[in-house]
């Protein structure tokens, strides 16, 4: 498919541009380019193109998506409405604050659900996605230990089970991240931690349920373990679609927990954005929190505050206020009853969709039941066949089914991790269900195929080695 520059022609215009109706500003040239190259085209071209290329995307809106650990969820479209509202797009971040208490309200009612949700005591919307919620939760936590004088706090405990954003966050933050393994039901290995923690511990970074998919059990004894050594537990919010109004990560020991708006709470997720990652803490770091926080006066105004040790802003302005709204609104249409649904439904279906697979395909955590999500191994079937989980995920894309994650969690090898979500029906399940047996039968009489996959793309197995270390992310301009 050719780019808008390579389809431009001298002299074509999209749009022509009104008059000016305000006196005409010369730059300094020093900041002016000296020269732009910008595609000229008519309208129906630049129509055609942006029409050619959502076609050739794949979304939530076009099929299912179990993309494992990522909770792709369907957005409800009255999210967008309510985002859309011209008093809420025709307002300005440096508006005074009085003119702009609707949109302030909405931010405390979204931190006062998320608190209750997550039974944390204060929060921040600001972080943008969830690695930078994470980078705003262990900023929080080293600047509460400097406070307090604590400076050997510098190493963080990361299971090796972890989203790899978790040691890459430590390592920005200024950290050591110390790696334990996991124990035989997967879970964190409560010897190794007990060896790992210290005088030097600053936290833990766990994900609650686990990227196996399944709850932790010895939560309260790794709280214990953790407070005990002086550090504090955080937690990636990443699986909290699974546990969402039926257990609040303050409530079984976590000192900061981020949340992914754009995952658990149905705002658009993917493509870069947009995204958002509130961080929420408990009442000990609330001081630290960036600035600013709102707050509701006496006298049932909104306003912004900035807490008596912040430790500085993270992000533009408020943060990404139009996926707020999203959130919000998704929030407010369950209620508290909706928000358990939610959760017990997304089990529910992923629980289906393992137990109808497992006479076939070997699971990661086998003979039990899983949370949100599971995680099947394909090693087995590789041995046999030469089908590897990278061809049974590019098989699924000839029959209009998104892949799941491949090759994660790390210590699962050939692994494959489904999501189904809480927003797929029955008969959707079924039909994924069908397909993936028919793959795996595929996979002992014709293996080649799979090996081919996928054929009906718009783009075969392109050179992913080479797409890593060698990527063209910009189009060259002929005066360069």
């Amino acid at each position: 498919m050719e780019l808008l520059f390579e389809k431009t022609r001298p002299g074509r215009r999209c749009m022509t541009f009104p008059s000016l109706e305000v006196p005409v500003y010369s730059l300094d040239q020093k900041y002016c380019r000296k020269n732009l190259e910008l595609p000229e085209l008519a309208e129906v071209d630049v129509v055609r193109h942006y029409t050619a290329l959502s076609r050739r995307a794949y979304g939530v809106d076009d099929g299912f998506y179990p993309l494992g650990s990522c909770t792709m969820k369907y957005n409800p479209k009255v999210n967008e409405d309510v985002a859309a509202l011209k008093g809420f797009t025709s307002i300005h971040p440096l508006q005074p604050e009085h003119t702009v208490q609707g949109a302030l309200k909405a931010m405390k009612f979204l931190s006062d659900a998320l608190m209750e949700i997550t039974g944390m005591d204060a929060i921040t919307l600001q972080p943008a996605a969830g690695a930078h919620g994470e980078y705003t939760g262990l900023s929080l936590i080293r600047a509460y230990h400097l406070f307090r004088g604590d400076v050997k706090r510098t190493k963080v405990i990361v299971p090796d089970s972890a989203h790899g954003t978790n040691p890459a966050t430590a390592n920005m933050a200024g950290f050591q991240t110390v790696n334990i393994p996991s124990n035989e039901e997967n879970g964190v290995d409560l010897d190794a931690l007990r060896a790992a923690v210290g005088e030097d511990t600053a936290a833990l970074m766990l994900t609650n349920p686990t990227t196996f998919g399944l709850f932790e059990k010895n939560i309260l004894e790794i709280a214990e373990i953790v407070h005990e050594a002086g550090g504090l537990l955080y937690y990636d919010g990443a699986n909290l679609n699974a546990v969402m109004g039926i257990v609040r990560p303050g409530d079984t020991g976590f000192d900061v927990v981020h949340l992914n708006l754009h995952k658990t709470f149905s705002t658009p997720h993917g493509g870069g954005g947009p995204g958002s990652g509130p961080v929420g803490c408990k009442a000990k770091l609330a001081p630290f929190l960036p600035i600013p926080v709102v707050e509701e006066t006496a006298d049932g105004k909104f306003c912004f505050r900035q807490p008596e040790h912040t430790i500085g802003k993270v992000k533009a302005f408020y943060g990404n206020f139009g996926v707020y709204l999203r959130a919000l609104t998704y929030i407010l249409i369950l209620g508290r009853e909706g928000v358990r649904e939610t959760s017990e439904n997304a089990v529910l279906n992923a629980n289906y969709l393992m137990k109808s697979l497992e006479d076939l395909y070997e699971m990661a955590c086998p003979g039990g039941f899983c949370m949100h999500e599971f995680v099947m191994s394909l090693e087995k079937l590789k041995k046999e066949t030469g089908v590897s989980a990278m061809d049974v995920a590019k098989s699924m894309i000839d029959h209009g089914v998104h892949p799941p994650t491949m090759y994660f969690p790390l210590t699962v090898p050939e692994a494959l991790m489904f999501e189904p979500t809480e927003t797929e029906s029955k008969e959707t399940l079924d039909a994924v269900v069908l397909l993936m047996r028919e793959l795996y039968e595929r996979a002992y009489a014709e293996p080649e195929k799979l090996h081919a996959a996928p054929v009906l793309a718009q783009i075969g197995r392109p050179d992913e080695v080479k797409a890593a270390r060698i990527p063209v992310v910009r189009f060259p301009l002929k005066n360069e």
